[in-house]
């Protein structure tokens, strides 16, 4: 027997009709100079992508055609967001920040026709222009007086591209299990490989994190994504936002400028931002330096990393903001879990409160995970036990984009390549990517909690813990860290640190300081650039 509800789809398009109807004048601002400021709002929005849709038809473009962009956390890539998913196309996010042989592959395995670029990546495009045969031409992201020099073919300007439109658009009737959005992984390991989304994983994502037991999201919210739109949907946020009504605050170009991100949280009373460790890092180095504080911010998601326990007691104790870790992938559609105490921490002793902050959370709704051995058993959810993490959901992918249908058969579960341990409530932990872990004389030894340790440090900066390769243990752990400027710390000092905070025999073997570590596209430390260069160093050393 079937139900007698109405059968209306989930689609992005349905995100745009319930926030033009009900908070169509909430605020969009976005910062456009170190001191200047656009403002709009969700309606205004909506119509210039209206605008958008109409052009888009004229220039030819067909369904499921994917569009790509290089842009910014502004309120132009908002715009191509609802225009491209709504109008039936495909929105392809790309990273700027990735190497011009990535993005060469990642355009033409996409099949990518047109791209919206923001005047910043003009060069970049123009070393790429004749290695990009299937684009027919580029947008410029910025008015006619501002159009910069470019080598490229068949340029064209965002405003007066959209100027010479309608703004009324009839919105087509799409399939909620339609493509609407594209994203790529960093590739650190071969090429890149694309996550292709459907509406409706996008609307059930959308409303699963933003959920109390998540990140809570409603429409007394004032939220700044510093994760980049290009990035897996800056989380989620521009889907989400709208969704519920929250103002939104885009940082523009100035996503690693601690003092502009101030400014913007102080003027426009942001409550709720995300950002990976590296900008909550910078920004609360800034705000202590200067002797500044964050009142209006209330909360803040990270994730992205490994996050050290001191950070979150400088937010916690220093500037009285709850820092929240998260954790999820490209193939999750951004997250799959968020750490909010749930009923059982009450009961806690001190010292389990404090290791919680470490915690990666409880799944999102509709996402489910185990953990397993290396002869595919389950393990069990005692908090104890570390296995390789398994997810899937109506948010996860059951294969990436131009795998054909005889490639292989749908994935039941997708291998995250992490290694957790679950406990009974079902709070995950991640204590090391599979490729990360260290494993000496037949132990495991977890990379990540030699990084928070050294991170505990406060001399420390940044670190990374990698294997290097030993005579009798076959691997041993070998700390690299950047120190803070205008402090020291010696080898014998920072390895002192280590005892009776780890076990013995996961105490790093030795120190290597650098002025910086390496980091992927996406901000994470590449330890495949640090494996390659240190891989020896033990043996080296000893020689």
């Amino acid at each position: 027997m079937h139900s007698l509800m109405m059968d209306l789809p989930l689609t992005v398009t349905s995100v745009m009709t319930h926030a033009a109807l009900y908070h169509g004048d909430r605020e969009i601002v976005t910062a456009t100079g170190t001191d200047e400021f656009h403002r709009t709002t969700y309606n205004q929005s909506f119509r210039r992508a209206r605008r958008l849709a109409n052009a888009l038809a004229s220039l030819g473009c067909a369904a499921g055609e994917r569009l790509a962009t290089l842009a910014w956390n502004d309120h132009r890539h908002f715009e191509i967001y609802y225009a491209a998913t709504c109008g039936g196309y495909v929105l392809h996010t790309v990273n700027p920040r990735l190497f011009e042989p990535q993005l060469e592959y990642i355009f033409n395995h996409a099949g990518v026709r047109w791209v919206f670029v923001d005047p910043d990546f003009i060069p970049l495009l123009d070393k790429l222009k004749d290695r990009l045969p299937l684009v027919r031409g580029y947008v410029v992201l910025t008015s006619s007086r501002a159009m910069p020099a470019s080598a490229l073919d068949n340029v064209l300007c965002y405003e007066e591209l959209i100027a010479r439109e309608s703004d009324v658009f009839d919105w087509p009737d799409l399939d909620e299990r339609s493509a609407c959005s594209l994203c790529y992984t960093s590739g650190t390991t071969g090429n890149p490989k694309g996550a292709l989304y459907s509406h409706r994983s996008i609307v059930l994502h959308a409303l699963a994190v933003s959920m109390p037991d998540a990140t809570g999201l409603s429409a007394n919210d004032i939220v700044m994504p510093v994760v980049p739109m290009f990035h897996v949907h800056a989380w989620g946020i521009p889907f989400r936002a709208p969704m519920v009504g929250a103002k939104l605050v885009f940082p523009g170009r100035y996503l690693g400028r601690p003092e502009i991100l101030h400014a913007l949280i102080s003027a426009e009373g942001v409550n709720f931002s995300v950002a990976v460790p590296t900008i909550w890092q910078l920004l609360a180095d800034h705000l202590e330096h200067n002797g500044l504080k964050v009142p209006s911010l209330k909360r803040a998601i990270v994730g992205g990393a490994a996050c050290p326990q001191s950070l979150f007691r400088r937010f916690r104790d220093n500037l009285g903001v709850e820092l929240i870790q998260g954790w999820g992938m490209t193939e999750l559609c951004s997250v799959g879990t968020v750490n909010v105490p749930g009923p059982a921490f009450a009961g806690l002793d001190e010292e389990a409160k404090e290791g919680f902050d470490l915690k990666h959370g409880r799944p999102i709704f509709g996402v489910q995970v185990r953990i397993y051995d290396d002869t595919g058993k389950s393990l069990p959810w005692d908090g104890k036990t570390t296995g390789h993490l398994q997810a899937r959901g109506p948010t996860v992918i059951r294969r990436y984009f131009g795998e054909g249908d005889g490639a292989a058969e749908d994935a039941q579960w997708f291998t995250t390549g992490d290694v957790a341990s679950i406990d009974p409530d079902g709070n995950i932990r991640i204590t090391d990517r599979s490729k990360d872990l260290i494993k000496s004389g037949g132990e495991w030894i977890s990379s990540i909690e030699l990084e928070n340790c050294a991170m505990s440090h406060p001399a420390i900066l940044e670190a990374a813990v990698i294997a290097a390769a030993h005579e009798k243990w076959n691997e041993r752990p070998v700390l690299v860290a950047v120190v803070k400027p205008g402090l020291s710390v010696t080898r014998e000092e920072l390895i002192a640190w280590f005892q009776g905070r780890v076990a013995r025999m996961c105490v790093p073997d030795d120190v290597i300081f650098v002025e910086q570590l390496p980091h992927t596209a996406t901000g994470k430390v590449s330890k495949l650039d640090l494996r390659r260069r240190y891989a020896n160093h033990l043996q080296s050393r000893k020689s």
